[in-house]
């Protein structure tokens, strides 16, 4: 038994290095001068170029600039997202309208579609609309989310009709309804749901860069992209804009762990 409690405490002890390695390298040479990132043995040590690190990527890229402009896209669509999602989630759960499971169905047949298929269009619509180069054209194709509407939807399948009708009876409107009762009950769900939107705004790559043309306007992803020249690259500029892209997404996940976990195991359980 202390043989196998042993082996178990190594297993788990491996497991957490391959996870946490890499990221310890990546913040270690993020401090280290570029001549050293790819030496061997690896430097696991802090080094002494940090500060100079960072001034040298605020000279590159406009690091604050970059970093408000990647968390207005990402809170922005995320906000958008989840509110579109839920309106949406509840219409599809609990109102019972004519062609309700053919919409559904052609919203579900959405996700099959590769994001690729739809840049020409989407760009053309924002191009139309003067919106090129500007918050909005990266916002806006975010914020309907064919799965944040399947997950609101099938998580407020969930909620006994008796409980929304009681509260209706009561003289609470739809919008009361929804907020009084839907989110407070959902509140996992949604920060979930929100965890995930979160992500994927605040790491997209290929949208961003077809939408913005002044370096003023670029998010962290595609600022980052630009330290990568044809002839010579900056690495520990490059990882250092990695590592502080990190840094908000662990703290929303920190922050949200319980909610997130609540929500992903959210209809787990037999009624």
């Amino acid at each position: 038994m202390k043989a196998r409690g042993t082996l178990l405490t190594l297993l788990l002890a491996g497991a957490f290095g391959l996870c946490v390695g890499p990221f310890w390298w990546l913040a270690m040479a993020a401090t280290q001068h570029d001549r050293d990132v790819f030496s061997w043995p690896p430097k696991l040590l802090p080094g002494g170029r940090l500060m100079e690190n960072l001034q040298g990527l605020q000279e590159s890229i406009g690091l604050d600039r970059v970093l408000v402009n990647s968390l207005v896209v990402a809170g922005l669509q995320t906000a958008g997202a989840v509110v579109v999602s839920v309106l949406a989630g509840y219409a599809f759960a609990k109102f019972d309208f004519r062609g309700r499971n053919l919409f559904f169905v052609l919203l579900l047949s959405t996700l099959v579609i590769p994001d690729t298929v739809m840049l020409i269009p989407i760009f053309r619509m924002m191009m139309d609309m003067g919106l090129i180069d500007t918050y909005p054209s990266v916002v806006l194709p975010g914020l309907v989310t064919p799965f944040g509407i399947f997950l609101m939807r099938q998580a407020l399948r969930s909620m006994p009709d008796e409980l929304l009708d009681a509260a209706r009876v009561d003289g609470a409107g739809e919008l009361r309804v929804l907020w009084r009762i839907v989110l407070p009950v959902n509140r996992p769900v949604i920060a979930a749901l929100a965890l995930f939107v979160f992500l994927g705004g605040w790491n997209q790559f290929v949208w961003p860069l077809i939408a913005l043309r002044s370096p003023e306007m670029y998010t962290l992803p595609v600022a980052t992209a630009t330290l990568q020249g044809l002839s010579t690259t900056n690495y520990p500029q490059v990882l250092l804009a990695s590592a502080i892209a990190a840094i908000p997404v662990m703290a929303l996940f920190l922050v949200l762990q319980r909610q997130f976990i609540s929500g992903l195991l959210a209809g787990s359980t037999k009624e």
